[in-house]
């Protein structure tokens, strides 16, 4: 390891890698550069951001729904972050594969884990891998156009479950229910667009095992099913069931007032009569279920054919016991939407229980539950796939203020220069991207949607979103722009 310069100084800036480019690992990088001991000239730093996909933000770009009203806010807040220039963006670099730990260890003095969770939690329910049975973190990477994901999608139910209370199982419902045509505003990839206009779904039913007080997804994701067009909300009185825990989270938590009173005004206006309601397609909140099984029938051996609940009821703590009572439903597809899960590093220890690395504060532990010198995480690969943005904020703070404390003990980088990191990974092959080839992505994108906009009776795309990882890697760094 390289002790002759000291560590932080205008000669010898503390050199970071963070692992990630979404919201974590943007924050992290941004927090790090704008500390006290930087501001105040006693700390110098270099950063370097690696992400295994050839564009960043992470799941802000392939883990949220196109037509979301909060994309563009968070995007347009990382891209000034990154934009400034003194961040250095490495795409389509794969930790594990083209970058080892060694490797890091060798060219920075610290290193910030940001990868996030990805990967599906399990349901483990009889007949939840038959054909037909989906992950809801899976569709959502099809739809947001994951370059690692297959580009085709079944879409043959008409009627579909969707198990989950929280803010992915709204999107992937309202990804399911909501007209096609409804999705060109967004920057939705032309073969999403193809699929959804050619499915034939019906009904969409949520299910949630608590009551309508428990429920995880926030205001905003509850009031946009309400925006989509010729899709008709059903909600069923039964499962309008609130105890004294309820009562008390309603009194104190304006965010559950808030979606207590959007679902009991919807249920309200409801017409008694259901068939009254005239859209071509419904969208079904149910609450108090817990799902048992997913079956299929003679009709179709080793296919979803429908879903078996238990009804359950309130504890008075908040909590759900079971009824004794089961009801079907009678579907041809599942998505279970119960939440992420992270997925292990190389040569990083990991808590496969929890899908989380083992840290204190954001300090990453080995087996024997000891710090290990420079190493770092934050974000859902830290405390799970749990909080929002702001939570997100506030845990790379927790983080970058343990790495400063630890600065003046860390084991200093033995090949330190920026430039040692472009040499390996060119000596290695890598088609690595960069921010000014994000622009250029950026900005074919914005051409695709500009282009597909021309004729008078389009509708004004503002992007098509690139697919393919070799297009993606092509226009980055500088190729024939490819078309999709």
């Amino acid at each position: 390891m390289s002790t002759n310069t000291t560590v932080g100084t205008a000669a010898r800036p503390l050199r970071v890698a963070v692992v990630g480019s979404g919201p974590a690992g943007v924050y992290a990088a941004d927090i790090l550069t704008k500390s006290e001991a930087v501001k105040s000239g006693e700390l110098t730093v270099s950063i370097d951001l690696f992400d295994r996909y050839p564009a960043p933000y992470g799941l802000i770009r392939y883990g949220v729904a196109p037509d979301h009203p909060r994309i563009k806010g968070i995007v347009n807040a990382l891209h000034k972050v990154l934009d400034r220039g003194d961040i250095r963006f490495f795409g389509n670099v794969d930790y594990g594969t083209d970058l080892t730990l060694e490797d890091l260890r060798t060219h920075y003095d610290a290193v910030i884990f940001a990868t996030g969770a990805i990967k599906d939690a399990d349901l483990n329910i009889p007949g939840i891998e038959l054909e037909g049975s989906y992950g809801g973190a899976d569709f959502v990477s099809w739809y947001d156009g994951h370059p690692d994901v297959p580009r085709d999608w079944p879409l043959e139910a008409k009627e579909i479950a969707v198990i989950g209370n929280g803010n992915v199982a709204l999107d992937v419902a309202r990804m399911l229910s909501k007209h096609a045509d409804d999705l060109l505003v967004s920057e939705i990839p032309d073969n999403v667009y193809r699929a959804l206009k050619d499915s034939p779904v019906t009904d969409v039913h949520v299910f949630g095992r608590r009551g309508p007080a428990q429920v995880k997804f926030t205001p905003l994701e509850l009031r946009e099913l309400s925006h989509s067009k010729d899709v008709d909300i059903i909600l069923y009185p039964e499962d309008f069931e609130f105890d004294a825990e309820s009562d008390r989270q309603i009194q104190s938590n304006n965010q559950t007032k808030t979606m207590v009173g959007t679902l009991t005004n919807w249920i309200a206006e409801q017409p008694e009569d259901l068939s009254e309601l005239t859209a071509s397609r419904r969208l079904h909140l149910h609450f108090l279920h817990s799902p048992v099984e997913v079956y299929d029938d003679a009709a179709n051996p080793g296919r979803v054919a429908g879903i078996k609940f238990e009804r359950t009821e309130l504890d008075g703590t908040g909590n759900a016991r079971g009824t004794g009572e089961f009801i079907d439903y009678p579907v041809q597809a599942v998505y279970r939407a119960i939440g992420y899960f992270g997925s292990a590093l190389p040569e990083v220890e990991f808590d496969h229980s929890r899908g989380v690395v083992p840290n204190d504060g954001g300090r990453v532990l080995d087996a024997s539950g000891a710090h290990v010198p420079g190493i770092y995480a934050t974000g859902w690969i830290k405390r799970g796939p749990v909080g929002l943005i702001g939570h997100t904020k506030g845990d790379a703070l927790e983080t970058v203020t343990y790495l400063l404390e630890d600065r003046g003990n860390l084991p200093q980088a033995a090949a330190p220069a920026p430039e040692a990191v472009i040499g390996l990974l060119e000596d290695r092959g890598v088609q690595y991207t960069s921010w000014e080839g994000w622009l250029a992505l950026d900005a074919h994108e914005r051409s695709l949607g500009e282009k597909a906009s021309a004729g008078p009776d389009s509708v004004q795309r503002e992007r098509i979103k690139v697919v393919p990882r070799e297009d993606m890697v092509e226009i980055s760094r500088g190729g024939v722009a490819a078309e999709v």
